[in-house]
C-alpha cells in the first residue's frame, strides 16, 4: 500500500530536518523542566518551565505559553510533541505528509509549551519543507544565494553550534569568564540572534545548491 520511495536527502531537506530538530529539542527541554514541577496549576497561559527548586541561575526561567493549565501535563505533552517532531524531522519530513505534520506538530508544541523561540524555528522548517524536491523558485536567481550554495553546511554547522551555547547558557548560565547574569543572558540571546540570521542563511544556500543540480522546469 504504502509503496518505497528513496529518502530526499537534499541541502534543503537536510536544513528543514535540523529546524525541526532543534524545535523538537526545545520542547523536550522546556517539558522536562514543566514535568519537574509537578501537578500543579500553571495559572497563565504564560509561565516559567523551569521552577523556582530547579532553577540554576537568576535568569534560568525558560518562559514558555501553555494552553494545558497543569505543568506536569503540560510537561508530558511538550516532551512527547518535541520527540515526535524530532522523529518526524530526521525521518518522514520529505513524505507527501511530512509539511502538514511538521506544521501541526510545531502548532501543538508552541501551545503545549515547548517555548516561544522555538515557534520561528518551527515556520523557517514548515516553509523549507514545502521546498523539498521543487524544481523552480526565483531564489536560484539571486546571486547572493549562489554565493551562499557552497558554504550552506559550515553556516549550519555553526548555527548548531550556537544554539548548544545558547542553550547551555538558557538552562544553567555557565560563560566562562562570565560572572554578572545580565551579561551571560546577553550573551545568550546574541547567540540565538546570530544563530537565527546563519540558518537563514543556510537555507537560502542550500535551496540554491538544490536548484543548481535540479532541472528546471521549462
Amino acid at each position: 500500500m504504502f509503496g518505497y520511495r528513496p529518502r530526499d536527502l537534499s541541502a534543503t531537506r537536510v536544513v528543514a530536518s535540523t529546524l525541526g530538530v532543534f524545535a523538537g529539542i526545545s520542547g523536550l527541554d522546556h517539558g522536562y523542566f514543566e514535568l519537574l514541577q509537578g501537578d500543579k496549576t500553571t495559572e497563565g497561559l504564560i509561565v516559567q518551565a523551569i521552577g523556582p527548586d530547579h532553577r540554576f541561575w537568576v535568569h534560568g526561567t525558560e518562559e514558555a505559553l501553555t494552553i494545558v493549565p497543569n505543568f506536569l501535563a503540560s510537561g508530558i505533552l511538550a516532551m512527547a510533541t518535541g520527540a515526535a517532531l524530532i522523529v518526524l524531522a530526521l525521518l518522514f519530513i520529505d513524505r507527501p505528509f511530512g509539511s502538514r505534520a511538521f506544521g501541526l506538530l510545531g502548532a501543538l508544541l508552541f501551545l503545549a509549551g515547548g517555548g516561544v523561540a522555538q515557534a520561528l524555528l518551527v515556520v523557517m522548517g514548515w516553509v523549507l519543507s514545502l521546498r523539498i524536491g521543487r524544481q523552480s523558485s526565483r531564489l536560484g536567481h539571486w546571486h547572493l544565494s549562489r554565493a551562499l550554495a557552497r558554504h550552506w553546511p559550515v553556516l549550519l554547522a555553526v548555527s548548531a553550534v550556537l544554539y548548544v551555547i545558547a542553550l547551555e547558557i538558557a538552562i544553567f548560565g555557565f560563560v566562562p569568564g562570565v560572572s554578572a547574569a545580565d551579561h551571560a543572558l546577553a550573551i545568550c540571546w546574541s547567540s540565538l540572534g546570530v544563530m537565527m540570521i546563519l540558518l537563514l542563511l543556510a537555507a537560502m544556500g542550500g535551496r540554491a545548491a538544490d536548484l543548481a543540480r535540479i532541472p528546471q522546469a521549462e
